[in-house]
Order: structure tokens, then C-alpha cells, then sequence
């Protein structure tokens, strides 16, 4: 036993030149196979077509975001249309029609050079340093890739990017976190707090995992692991998910809700829209910024808050960053379950910055209170790390017998890695009746089952 303290069209992008020389060393760029190198003709036909594409799209009246089918259609209609009047003499053909066509879309209706990357299903998020770095993370590992932008094709982006989001950035706003149509999550920094050049990053949606079983098959955690968090989940626990960022909280937490029964109502809350998991009585919502009057913020607090006046069975928070934690540390107090999940180095450190959070909420909440609500309130906590490697896994899952002794919360580690495996440590979770109420034998689940080894998977999941 051990303890823990306390508007209108975007202009056309055109395609950026190579990536000028600099003094500053830098990984090379990465030139992956398959990617097709324009001919400089056909990048200047894509201009040329560029207006044509648009105008057509105006006269037809489409959503070049939510109407990409029809965009293809249309821009196919004009390269086809172009390559004819070529046989005339009057044009030059273009030397690759596929690019081309792919090239236009990805201008009209998608994101422009960024486009490829969104749908490389490797890439697993995309981030600008400045226009002439663009990085990629693929398994894990950061790459700069030959992709060279303009600071006006960067803008273009964020405003392309954010019209469908219907968030902002500006001066008095200069940071935004938005979801695009496909899922994947946006963040932008203004130039001006960044030095330079405004920071983007896309966390890309990679629906890797969507079970615990999932998770078992790419090596992220064993098999009897696997069915010790289901099991928990069932018996109404409340779990805590920590780890870094990237360390795939998101998708645990997703592998997690998959599990709760279907006869509960679930109601979550986050700060964008990410989780994504299969029930039929589920309420998700999400934060929203102060519009230009400074009125009209919703906070993951105000959600919270929210969230228990609608008859919930569970409730779930994407991530507690701040005075929210209180407000669902109380929630769960009161015996409704919930998950989380929690930036933290370790599953012990995680349960002290359940502590530390609370105390943000004003002066009036002290240690004294907030210690032993966490030792009563969180059940399980689930820590995740990511490798040198890249591999994403569980590292330990340990519980919380509730007990505390001179400001320390106890904690019992039921499942460690070592050696590189995850194994059942013989520690058993608290709250045994609550198995027992959905008839699960957690001491025989855990004791007649040794550890499965998963073959791991390089990457591992996402999130």
C-alpha cells in the first residue's frame, strides 16, 4: 500500500515554391513515396481554373464544405472541359488531370496544400511553425514535410478553417479551439502572442480504437486488464484517465464509454466536440468562446453544472483543466458515476492535481475539504505514456480505497508495467458490492486469468 499527497468564398491558394534555404539547422524534409511532384504548367493551370471552379460552384449554389461530392463533380466537369478545347491547339492539356483535379478540390472545398496531409491516414496531427515549417506526426514521431506556405495562405486557412467551426480569432480573442467537419481538432495562436507567425496545430480524428478489445489488439494493454476496466465501468466506478499529451486519453476514454451499459442516459462535456463512441442515450456538449460583445461564454464549469440537471446515469468531462473539477468532484461524490481524464506524469500525481484543481474554485474551498472528496470519489485512475517508440499504452492502473491518513490519499496498485508488460499485481478495486450487484466476481476475474501478452503495433491508438 502506498500514498499520494494531496464570409463568402476563401481566395484561391496558390501552390507555395520550394522551401527556401536557412541558417537555422533543421530536420530534412521528409519526401514519402508516392507523393506526385506538380509540373509548374499544371500548377499554373490550377490558377487558371481556380476562378472557373468558383464561379460554377456560385451558380450552382453549393456548400463547398458539406457538398465535396458535388465539388469533385463540378471541378471534374471543368478539367474535362479544358482538356477538350486542348485538342483545338487553343490550350495546353494538362500533363497530370488527376493532380489537377485533386488540387482544386483540395482548394475549393478542402484545405489547400494541409489537404494531403488530412488525408494521409499515417498523419496523426499537423502543425505550423512558421509558413515555411510544416511539421507531421506519423507513429508517434514528428516530421517536416516538403509542404511550404505563404503567411497569406496561412490566414486563408485559419479563415476557411474557422468559418465552419462559427468560433473566431482576433486581437481581443488570439487563441481558438475549434472542430472541423471531419472531426479533427483546431488550434490557432495569432501572430503577435507567437513571435512571428501565427501557430497552427490539427489534432486529426484516427478512429483506431472504439473497444477496450481494440486497445487489446494493438498491444496498449492486455487482455485480463481489458476486462478489469469493463467490468469496473459496468459496476458504475468512477475512473480517472491521466497521462500526457498524445497519450491517448481520448480514445481510452472512448474504449471506456463504449462499455457503459445501453439502459443508462450519458451526458458529456468538453471543451470541442471529440468523443466519439457507440450508445443510445447520449447528450454530448461542448464549451462555447464570448462573442464580439464579450457576452455569451459557456464554460465546461456552466456545462458541468448543466449536465446534472438532465437526468443523467453518467457523466463524463473530456478533460479537467481548472475550477470545473470541483463541480464534478461534488457530482461524483453524490453518487453519480462519471469519467475524466487529467494531464499528469503518473496515476499518484493525477490523484494530487484532483486535489490541487478544486482549490481554484475561490478561497473558501480549502485542502481540508478537497483531500478526502478525491479519496472518496475516484474509484479507479488509469494512466497512460506513449514509448520511445511512439507505442502508446497503459502503464498502471491503480485504486482508491478511499482511505486517507494525515492528508494522504492511499492508493493500491492493481495492474503495473514492468519489464514491458502490464500485469495484475494482486490488488483487488474498492466498492466490491457494486460487482457483485451486476454480477461480476472481480477477485475471480482477476485471479483465474493471467496476464495475456498483446502483440504491440507500432503507433499504437490515437487521441
Amino acid at each position: 500500500m502506498t500514498s499520494v499527497a494531496a464570409a463568402g468564398p476563401p481566395r484561391p491558394a496558390p501552390l507555395a515554391p520550394a522551401a527556401p534555404t536557412s541558417a537555422v539547422a533543421a530536420p530534412a524534409p521528409v519526401q514519402r513515396p508516392g507523393m506526385r511532384r506538380p509540373l509548374r504548367a499544371d500548377v499554373d493551370l490550377a490558377d487558371l481554373l481556380d476562378p472557373a471552379v468558383r464561379g460554377q460552384i456560385r451558380a450552382e449554389g453549393v456548400d463547398p464544405q458539406r457538398d465535396s461530392a458535388v465539388v469533385r463533380r463540378i471541378v471534374t466537369a471543368v478539367v474535362r472541359a479544358h482538356d477538350e478545347r486542348s485538342l483545338t491547339g487553343d490550350v495546353e492539356r494538362a500533363a497530370d488531370p488527376a493532380w489537377l483535379i485533386d488540387e482544386l478540390v483540395a482548394r475549393v472545398a478542402g484545405f489547400g496544400p494541409l489537404q494531403r496531409h488530412l488525408d494521409d491516414p499515417d498523419v496523426e496531427e499537423i502543425w505550423i511553425n512558421d509558413p515555411s515549417r510544416v511539421f507531421v506526426a506519423r507513429h508517434g514521431r514528428h516530421e517536416l514535410t516538403t509542404t511550404v506556405l505563404t503567411t497569406e495562405q496561412v490566414d486563408d486557412l485559419v479563415e476557411r478553417m474557422l468559418k465552419a467551426s462559427g468560433r473566431r480569432v482576433d486581437r481581443s480573442s488570439p487563441f481558438v479551439d475549434a472542430m472541423l467537419p471531419q472531426g479533427h481538432r483546431l488550434h490557432v495562436v495569432l501572430e503577435g502572442i507567437t513571435r512571428g507567425f501565427t501557430a497552427v496545430n490539427i489534432r486529426k480524428f484516427r478512429l483506431q480504437a472504439a473497444r477496450l478489445t481494440d486497445l487489446v489488439a494493438l498491444g496498449s494493454l492486455t487482455e485480463q486488464a481489458a476486462l478489469f476496466l469493463e467490468a469496473s465501468v459496468r459496476a458504475g466506478l468512477n475512473v480517472l484517465i491521466a497521462g500526457a499529451t498524445q497519450a491517448g486519453k481520448t480514445t481510452m476514454l472512448n474504449c471506456l464509454a463504449a462499455a457503459v451499459p445501453g439502459g443508462e442516459r450519458i451526458v458529456s462535456a468538453e471543451e470541442v466536440f471529440e468523443l466519439r463512441f457507440p450508445h443510445p442515450d447520449w447528450v454530448p456538449m461542448q464549451t462555447r468562446q464570448a462573442g464580439l460583445e464579450g457576452t455569451g461564454e459557456i464554460t465546461l464549469r456552466a456545462l458541468v453544472k448543466e449536465a446534472l440537471r438532465m437526468r443523467p446515469s453518467r457523466i463524463l468531462v473530456g478533460e479537467v483543466r481548472a475550477e470545473e473539477c470541483l463541480d464534478l468532484l461534488l457530482a461524483l461524490n453524490s453518487g453519480l458515476p462519471g469519467m475524466c481524464t487529467l494531464h499528469a506524469n503518473s496515476a499518484r500525481e493525477a490523484l494530487v492535481k484532483m486535489c490541487t484543481l478544486p482549490l481554484l474554485a475561490g478561497e473558501n474551498i480549502s485542502a481540508r475539504f478537497v483531500v478526502p472528496t478525491v479519496a472518496s470519489s475516484v474509484d479507479v485512475v488509469v494512466h497512460l505514456g506513449v514509448d520511445v517508440t511512439g507505442r502508446r499504452r497503459v502503464n498502471e492502473i491503480v485504486a482508491v480505497p478511499g482511505r486517507v491518513e494525515n492528508d494522504v490519499i492511499e492508493v493500491e496498485p492493481v495492474f503495473e508495467r514492468t519489464a514491458g508488460r502490464l500485469t495484475w499485481t494482486g490488488g483487488l478495486p474498492p466498492r466490491a458490492d457494486r460487482f457483485e450487484r451486476v454480477g461480476i466476481d472481480i477477485h475471480g476475474l482477476l485471479s483465474s486469468r493471467q496476464p495475456a501478452s498483446a502483440s504491440p503495433r507500432a503507433g499504437g491508438h490515437g487521441g
